[in-house]
């Protein structure tokens, strides 16, 4: 088995290393974050830190990297306090991929690639089509993290669109029925396919 100890870890080659700790955690999530500026662009965005943090009131948060940097989501994010989250499936991983390259502002990502923007109601924010689950995001705080120089971007979901196939009488979102995918590291994806659900678990008897 492979071993690394914090010394090792400091010494390796940087891509190694981002690579070694970026998938050393388990799969993620994989999302797209469509988001609107205040001048009306459009942008969409490839995030794989997007975690569950309450169910009541359903929230939801997400790592953004330093600020050092334009970061367009972020800066959109915060001028109008809304922003869409949208599963990748097996069919658009490839354009998904492609939104981390680095765009200035005025250039959407939606024009860059074949995904396509959809709006729902009155929601300003877009959608990215056909997406199996989305939810419209309104943000409520973020959380400065000074031992990594990250950030925590909490959001609370204000509508949340699930493809009627996937939905599960006891609520569960069946995620491999719609062929959602996982990200392992920074840039290799996978569809996860359905084992089992386990009932709530209790505490066994003494032998």
């Amino acid at each position: 088995m492979a071993y690394f100890n914090r010394k090792d870890i400091d010494n390796l080659d940087k891509i190694y290393r981002i690579n070694l700790i970026n998938s050393c955690s388990g799969f993620k999530s994989a999302n797209l974050l469509g988001s609107i500026s205040k001048e009306g662009i459009t942008n969409v965005a490839v995030f794989s830190s997007v975690v569950h943090l309450g169910s009541n009131p359903p929230t939801l948060g997400f790592i953004l990297r330093p600020t050092t940097v334009p970061r367009n989501t972020h800066k959109n994010i915060k001028e109008t306090g809304h922003f869409t989250i949208n599963h990748i499936y097996e069919d658009i991983i490839d354009d998904s991929h492609h939104t981390s390259a680095k765009y200035p502002e005025n250039v959407s990502e939606f024009d860059m690639t074949n995904l396509e923007e959809e709006y729902r109601g009155d929601f300003k924010a877009p959608f990215v089509k056909n997406a199996p689950v989305q939810m419209s995001m309104k943000f409520i705080e973020e959380i400065y993290v000074p031992s990594n120089d990250v950030m925590l971007v909490v959001s609370q979901i204000e509508e949340l669109y699930v493809q009627d196939n996937l939905l599960h009488d006891d609520g569960l979102i069946n995620l491999a029925t719609g062929k959602v995918a996982t990200i392992n590291g920074l840039d290799t994806y996978a569809i996860p396919k359905f084992k089992k659900q386990l009932t709530y678990q209790r505490p066994k008897k003494s032998k």
